[in-house]
């Protein structure tokens, strides 16, 4: 599979610059196929606003697909602490922004994370890379929903996992049955969030609670 990355590098000023590294061979053959897309839906893409489209277009699908070059699981080892804590923790309103594998067009959402310690936890910030990591691909909202839940699962090994989303797809606004305020909820729970209704409900209650 190629690989996508991207970083940031310090700049003199002593702030950071963004830093897109492209697959150069996987680039130019998507420009071609693009570039190809263009004249078969009746554009001439010679024009002045299409001429660089194809290039433009052909880093977008990289940077939207960069998930397949991550492993989310090492992403969660990168960070993992011995502590105590036994009580939820949640990480709640990440931003998700994935692409529909049956039309290529985007969904977009929020991922509500949550798992029960059980003497290890993660940087919360290793919580929304995962989703991210899952998300930057070609996606169903379903499947994305448990290989976030089974991720977390089988890396730390907690009392439990939950994990909802709610996420607008524009296969839907756009076209089909053009139904533009839909909203599809999915969710996966282990452990402690499938055996007890009192600890499913508190989760629900607290990703539903203006709180911030």
């Amino acid at each position: 599979m190629e690989t996508f990355n991207n970083g940031l590098g310090k700049s003199q000023d002593g702030g950071y610059d963004r830093i897109d590294r492209w697959n150069e061979e996987t680039l130019s053959k998507l420009e071609e196929h693009y570039a190809a897309i263009l004249n078969l839906i009746g554009e001439d893409g010679r024009r002045e606003g299409l001429k660089e489209t194809p290039l433009r277009v052909a880093k977008s699908i990289q940077f939207l697909t960069q998930g397949y070059g991550t492993d989310p699981a090492d992403i969660l080892k990168s960070a993992v602490f011995h502590e105590e804590y036994s009580e939820m923790v949640i990480v709640k309103d990440i931003e998700l922004f994935s692409m529909c594998e049956h039309h290529l067009l985007p969904f977009i959402g929020k991922a509500h994370v949550a798992y029960i310690p059980n003497g290890k936890i993660t940087g919360l910030s290793k919580v929304a890379r995962v989703v991210d990591g899952y998300s930057r691909r070609l996606q169903v909202q379903e499947r994305l929903t448990v290989q976030i839940r089974d991720c977390i699962q089988d890396t730390l090994n907690p009392k439990g996992v939950a994990v909802v989303i709610e996420a607008l797809h524009l296969c839907m606004v756009m076209r089909g049955v053009q139904k533009q305020h839909s909203v599809t909820t999915t969710s996966a729970f282990t452990g402690a969030f499938l055996d007890s209704d009192k600890t499913r409900e508190e989760f629900i209650h607290l990703i539903g609670s203006n709180l911030h």
